[in-house]
C-alpha cells in the first residue's frame, strides 16, 4: 500500500506542480490555448489557484516523507478532490464539455485519499 501511495501521489504531485507553476508564471494569453476557462477568472484568482496547487502537491509529499503531520497528506488529496469538483463545475457552466482530465484527476485524488489513510 505504501508503494502504491508513493506512485499515485507522486504522479498527482508532479501534475499539480506543473499546472500550478504554469498558472503562476504565464500570462493569460499564454495559458488560453491550454485552458479555455482563464478568461472567466481574474488574474489574482488564477495566481491563487496556482499557489493552492503547489501547496497541495507539497502536502502530498512532504508530510509522509518527513513523518511530520502525516495527516496532512489525505487532507491535501481531499482538497484536490474538491478542487477538481469545482473545476468540473466551471467547465460545465462555461459550456465546455471537455472534463475527462478533471474526472480522471478527481478519481486519482480520491484513490490517493484512500491510500494515504493507510500510511
Amino acid at each position: 500500500m505504501n508503494i502504491a501511495y508513493w506512485i499515485v501521489a507522486g504522479l498527482l504531485a508532479l501534475f499539480y506542480v506543473y499546472a500550478g507553476t504554469l498558472k503562476l508564471i504565464r500570462s493569460r494569453d499564454q495559458l488560453r490555448p491550454m485552458m479555455a476557462w482563464v478568461d472567466r477568472v481574474s488574474m489574482p484568482a488564477l495566481r491563487a489557484l496556482g499557489t493552492v496547487e503547489l501547496l497541495g502537491a507539497t502536502g502530498l509529499i512532504l508530510p509522509p516523507l518527513t513523518g511530520i503531520a502525516p495527516s496532512l497528506a489525505p487532507a491535501a488529496a481531499g482538497g484536490f478532490v474538491l478542487l477538481q469538483t469545482g473545476a468540473i463545475a466551471i467547465h460545465l457552466t462555461g459550456g465546455d464539455r471537455r472534463i475527462a482530465l478533471n474526472v480522471g484527476l478527481t478519481a486519482t485524488a480520491a484513490v490517493t485519499v484512500w491510500l494515504a489513510t493507510g500510511l
